[in-house]
């Protein structure tokens, strides 16, 4: 068995078992004794003991692991909370209680979070450092190279460019050569316009919600709008700062917030401009945000890399001197 569908079996556990209990708690049939039996601890054994079992067997990171059996705990207790009758819970009320603890774990886990992206800035203006690797290194240094390291990279990264962005310069990336790509279609002043809509439309959905709905839903929605803001605030920013970068044996793609994507050279089986509609696909990556992407890198493994830059002839060009120079 590949180690992708390895690590992939605590979740497809946790939804099987998610079905199957939510099923058998809120229906009545022969399993059940027609609504006569449902104790708690069987969604207990199953969601509590033994998938953080499979977390632990599966995943051969133990952080990940553990980071893994605790997230998928709490969505197990939310679970019950809802289908487990209150009749038959007897433990489920304590375990209810936890998620104000998962609450504080998130405050922490943001606190933490912009206080590495502070640190990591510091680092990057005091030693002309490359900004993603400021903010990378520190992250991976306490957890490793992994999943969990990439996510966190990659909110930090937001926070960044969300709160700091006038201290980062480009010139401090990694590369021999640079192209911007937030002019292409007007790419940076649609994110503005997406930004303006949902500054106009916050408070007014704020009111409707509060008196058609509740309180504390008006309160909670307009939280997560105002998470999402911060994250459509750094990817403006970051789109035109962030370059695309060519250095002696590969392509850097950094676009907008996202990890950044090292092609090398040899791997290209060609590159080519483009002026069609690319679909989504497996094998398709694309690196756009307004119009059709104006290049298309083939690799050698038939996977195929759209972007949308300033200067498509140029960067080809570039590309192409770079190849001739590495033979």
């Amino acid at each position: 068995m590949q180690t992708l569908a390895k690590k992939n079996i605590p979740f497809i556990f946790l939804a099987v078992i998610s079905i199957f209990w939510a099923f058998y708690y809120k229906s009545s049939n022969a399993l059940n004794g027609y609504g006569v039996e449902k104790p708690e601890w069987l969604l207990l054994i199953d969601g509590l003991v033994a998938l953080p079992i499979l977390c632990f067997w599966f995943v051969k990171d133990k952080k990940e692991a553990a980071i893994k059996a605790v997230a998928y705990g709490c969505l197990i207790i939310l679970l019950g909370s809802f289908v487990i009758p209150e009749s038959s819970k007897v433990v489920w009320p304590y375990l209810e209680s936890l998620r104000y603890l998962a609450i504080a774990a998130f405050v922490v886990l943001e606190v933490i979070t912009v206080l590495t992206v502070f640190f990591a800035i510091k680092a990057s203006l005091t030693k002309d450092e490359d900004p993603d690797v400021a903010i990378s290194k520190p992250i991976e240094r306490i957890l490793g190279k992994g999943t969990i390291s990439s996510l966190l990279s990659f909110e930090a990264r937001v926070w960044t460019y969300a709160l700091f962005s006038k201290k980062i310069r480009q010139q401090s990336f990694t590369g021999d050569k640079h192209f911007s790509c937030h002019k292409k279609d007007g790419a940076q002043s649609n994110q503005l316009g997406f930004i303006l809509l949902i500054l106009f439309e916050l408070p007014v959905m704020h009111l409707l919600l509060h008196f058609l709905w509740s309180p504390f839903a008006a309160n909670l929605i307009t939280g997560l709008t105002l998470l999402s803001l911060v994250f459509f605030i750094a990817e403006y920013k970051a789109i035109a700062i962030r370059p695309i970068s060519i250095v002696t044996d590969s392509i850097i793609v950094r676009y907008g917030i996202w990890n950044p994507l090292k092609i090398a050279l040899s791997e290209i089986n060609h590159i080519k401009p483009n002026s069609n509609f690319i679909a989504r696909s497996g094998n398709v990556n694309r690196f756009n945000l307004a119009g059709n992407p104006n290049i298309e890198i083939k690799l050698n493994s038939g996977k195929l890399i759209y972007l949308g830059v300033d200067s498509p002839d140029e960067f080809i060009l570039t590309i192409e001197n770079y190849r001739e120079k590495s033979l």
